[in-house]
């Protein structure tokens, strides 16, 4: 029999969806302790007002504002919990169930993804797919074009689940 644990993560994609489209500014920079400096996520510099969306399915564990600043947590369905940071404004609240690609927040000019596992900060990075855009054909005829399906996301290399 599988265990619950086993069965979340035979469940879980391979890979998340990007919160924003937008490229990373500053990178994640584990910290050496505790208090020591680091970046634990992933900074970008979205316009402001752009859209995020959850990387992972989960239940909204907060929402609200920090020091100044409106964040919202997601524990995922995977066992991580992912940190939204730098909002304007939070689109859901404590206790909602949200699944990946739905809006939940939208930015600032700046925008902060985090990822941590139990306690222990993790890179984003290697989470994240990449959006493939599929062609399609645009009438030059002045019509109405259909709109375009959504970009399939795939992983470079699967995550090591632990």
């Amino acid at each position: 029999m599988i265990g619950l644990l086993t069965a979340v993560i035979l469940l879980t994609p391979a890979c998340y969806q990007p919160p924003v489209d937008s490229p990373v500014v500053d990178p994640f920079r584990a910290p050496a302790c505790s208090y020591c400096p680091g970046n634990r996520g992933l900074e970008y510099r979205p316009a402001p007002g752009t859209r995020v969306v959850a990387a992972s399915g989960g239940v909204v564990r907060f929402s609200g504002v920090v020091a100044g600043v409106r964040y919202l947590v997601v524990d995922q369905q995977d066992g991580r919990t992912a940190t939204y940071g730098y909002l304007s404004a939070g689109l859901v609240g404590v206790g909602s169930v949200v699944r990946a690609g739905q809006v939940v927040a939208i930015t600032t000019n700046r925008f902060y993804f985090g990822l941590r596992q139990g306690d222990r900060y993790i890179d984003p990075a290697q989470f994240l797919g990449k959006p493939h855009y599929r062609r399609r054909l645009i009438p030059f005829d002045g019509s109405v074009p259909r709109r375009a399906p959504p970009p399939i996301i795939s992983c470079a290399t699967a995550p090591v689940h632990r």
